[in-house]
């Protein structure tokens, strides 16, 4: 069973898939959406533009299926999600590229299920299912404070409008792109925009 890959990206399909060349092989991998950007943040203190996906060997009668997730939480998230009744694979992702692991634990324990209908393909059973399902299985993952998906206010500058824009170019989420411009603070005015990116991803590979 495959457990993880570093390498690089050599193709970004449709519907989330991706080839990952590991010493001349190419891996056809599935991730939710944000995952790429989000290992690319954290490889980039290392200077190196090799990424590493953790993987879920997903096993059927017909298909051997590769799904890769940025940190080993999200992996452990989508483990116990397909663990739930009625929650396959595709509804997983979906999950996992609206809220990260411990934004999902989060939402179970808050039993957030607006949070959840607000997923496509997760209706309003499916969401009390989860939370019913999930309450004691992702204790693991400390829970964060909830953030609105959402852009910055309108009040916010330019420069923090144009940050907050490519870091969500590049998959992450919009709560993800707010908490790393906030947390830049007042350099977010006077910095070049390019080390302002570099800082925010690093922020955000924490």
């Amino acid at each position: 069973m495959i457990g993880r890959l570093s390498g690089h990206v050599v193709e970004e399909g449709d519907e989330g898939t991706v080839v990952l060349d590991v010493s001349g092989v190419g891996y056809e991998v599935t991730v939710p959406l944000g995952a790429l950007g989000r290992a690319r943040g954290i490889a980039a203190p290392t200077g190196s533009d090799a990424i590493t996906l953790f993987v879920h060997t997903h096993v059927r009668e017909d298909a051997l299926l590769l799904y890769g997730f940025a940190t080993r939480e999200d992996r452990a998230a989508f483990r116990v999600l397909i663990g739930v009744s009625s929650i396959g694979p595709k509804i997983a992702l979906a999950i996992l590229s609206a809220l990260g692991a411990a934004e999902l634990a989060a939402v179970i324990a808050r039993r957030e299920t607006a949070r959840l209908t607000a997923i496509p393909g997760v209706g309003k059973k499916t969401a009390e299912r989860l939370v019913l399902e999930l309450k004691d299985k992702l204790i693991n993952f400390p829970a964060v404070p909830l953030s609105p998906a959402a852009p910055p206010p309108a009040a916010a500058g330019a420069k923090q409008e144009l940050l907050h824009s490519a870091l969500t170019r590049m998959g992450y989420r919009p709560a993800e792109a707010e908490r790393a411009v906030n947390a830049l603070g007042a350099r977010v005015d006077t910095a070049p925009l390019g080390d302002l990116v570099r800082d925010a991803l690093a922020l955000l590979s924490k």
